[in-house]
């Protein structure tokens, strides 16, 4: 047997363990530049309205910021490029995945103030599409949650995600064409026009800015920047708010700054329901979540595969739909807060044995007239609302949905703080018959997280006030089981079942496939406002797919 010299089998060992490293090195080059599809990321990415709010996300996540510090930047972003959608005067819900797959959501959507009117909802009936009046605000919750959610995960310097929005909200930008477009609508033109948010919407001569004009906040600035150098206490407890409640008041609102001081953040586990191989995360009640579990599990008791839109197989897949949008409506009014009406309202909402009962309602043939049979109760359709999703590098996901609820809310905007506030309370009209001081209106909102068996992960989410569901519901089916990739999925146009029962096709909807539901004698409705959009950001295999809704001229930005 041959001796090798110690000197020698020490070269030998080193040699070795050279080699392994230089393995071990490679094979984690190989994984940072793994080919991924064109259009994809590896590292992290950020899915908001537009460009430039994706943009500013990334660039948190680029300077070591988390998904959380991404997600409030390209929201604050959001509220001077669609301030029609967002702002510091509405709320939130953030559904958040921490790297060990634990789901959190922080719900800080708006309250019902103290001295809110008893007899509120008497105010419910009216026939305009767009909701006014000062009692209708709700407390604002967003800045409180952003403060809650940077504290747990936030990784950069609380003023550093406001320096962007600061800058923009001072410096000016052209008009976004997406707001352009919407400040064109003759009812929107009017609405601003006749509102105090033709202050930072309108010309010297009180008409409504158009493409070419540059669109500034500067009060917002000021009052942004107050917050990030004081943190959101300048808000709730400082200045900043007694100037907000002098200007409701003006409005002839009934705030009070105990108000402000006693909102608090809603932090709660998330429901997580299989749905398929599929494994979802989604907000629960006040929030909409159990309604898109609803409606999916109802779908996925159908077999669903990419021949379910091929040939007549597309009518009855969309027939199948319609009819499980219309049960879901008629459950809308199980979603409530849970502090104040029965806990377990929704529970049943999850209940196999109801969901199987509610299929087999629904047959192959034929629609039905009766409303009740849905069990559907009148409540108000809107629009509204942005959607935010972010992944970063190091696993945490966030998604976030956040309202002022209809178009610049209630057209109430306050002149010593720069802020539109929202009209969140009429979101009780018709679906609850009272409301307390504290409470939380139902929301369609549904921040969503998906786990996919191979591991995969979808964070997904809209905006569109009444079409989220249909929208999100939609987007994940045509993604996970009718073979569509994730831009596929979200562009295909949608159909949206109203309070009414009435069927409404998004333009460019498949007209044979209208003709076969007509024929089902589904009637047709003709709502005209199809904001519905939906923002995605997926991992499979290492590869990061971000898509932002073409809708709102949205785009997504990674790395």
């Amino acid at each position: 047997m041959t001796k090798y010299k110690p000197w020698l089998v020490c070269c030998f060992i080193f040699a070795g363990l050279i080699s392994a490293v230089a393995l071990v090195l490679l094979c984690i080059v190989s994984i940072e530049d793994r080919e991924c599809p064109s259009g994809s990321f590896t590292h992290a990415a950020v899915s908001a309205d537009s460009l430039r709010c994706s943009e500013v996300g990334r660039s948190m996540l680029q300077q070591g910021g988390s998904a959380v510090d991404g997600a409030i930047a390209a929201l604050l972003c959001t509220s001077v490029v669609n301030p029609q959608s967002m702002g510091i005067g509405g709320g939130s819900i953030f559904t958040i995945r921490n790297k060990k797959g634990n789901v959190k959501v922080y719900n800080f959507r708006e309250t019902v103030p103290k001295s809110s009117k008893s007899n509120l909802l008497d105010d419910c009936h009216t026939g305009s599409i767009l909701i006014t009046g000062s009692q209708w605000i709700g407390v604002p919750g967003e800045l409180r949650g952003y403060e809650a959610v940077h504290k747990e995960y936030g990784k950069l310097p609380w003023a550093k995600l406001f320096e962007p929005t600061i800058k923009l909200a001072r410096e000016g930008i052209k008009l976004p064409p997406f707001l352009g477009k919407l400040l064109e609508f003759p009812i929107v033109k009017d609405y601003v026009e006749k509102s105090s948010v033709c202050e930072v919407l309108c010309n010297k001569n009180k008409t409504v800015l158009s493409t070419g004009d540059i669109l500034k906040f500067p009060k917002l600035a000021e009052t942004l920047e107050t917050i990030a150098e004081q943190g959101a206490d300048a808000f709730y407890t400082g200045k900043i708010g007694q100037d907000l409640i002098r200007d409701i008041k003006a409005a002839g609102g009934t705030f009070e700054m105990e108000d402000l001081k006693s909102f608090q953040v809603h932090v709660q586990n998330a429901w997580t329901v299989a749905v398929g191989d599929a494994k979802m995360h989604v907000p629960p009640p006040p929030a909409g979540g159990p309604l898109l579990a609803f409606i999916l599990r109802l779908m996925k008791g159908f077999p669903l595969s990419p021949n379910s839109l091929v040939g007549d197989q597309k009518i009855q897949t969309y027939h199948r739909y319609i009819e499980a949008a219309k049960f879901t409506n008629g459950q809308k009014r199980s979603i409530s807060d849970p502090v104040f009406n029965d806990k377990k309202s929704a529970d049943h909402l999850i209940d196999p044995s109801f969901i199987n009962r509610i299929r087999d309602m629904i047959f192959s043939n034929r629609t039905h007239d009766n409303s009740s049979y849905y069990n559907v109760k009148p409540s108000r359709d809107h629009v509204g609302t942005t959607h935010v999703s972010v992944l970063d590098k190091n696993g945490l996901a966030v998604s976030a949905t956040s309202t002022i609820n209809q178009l610049f809310g209630g057209g109430i905007y306050s002149p010593r703080t720069g802020i539109i506030l929202n009209n969140e309370l009429s979101d009780f009209c018709g679906r609850a018959d009272t409301v307390r001081a504290g409470e939380q209106p139902p929301s369609s909102m549904i921040p969503v997280i998906l786990e996919t068996k191979s591991g995969g992960l979808l964070v997904i989410g809209g905006s569109g006030g009444s079409m989220i569901t249909s929208a999100v519901a939609l987007s994940i089916m045509n993604r996970l089981w009718l073979g569509m990739s994730l831009k596929d999925a979200i562009a295909a146009p949608i159909v949206f079942v109203d309070s009414s029962s009435n069927v409404n096709f998004e333009p460019g909807f498949n007209k044979s496939v209208i003709a076969g539901l007509g024929a089902l004698g589904h009637k047709a409705g003709s709502w005209p406002y199809f904001f519905n959009v939906v923002n995605a950001v997926e991992k499979e295999n290492g590869c990061i797919v971000a898509v932002s809704d073409s809708r709102k001229n949205g785009m997504s930005a990674g790395y």
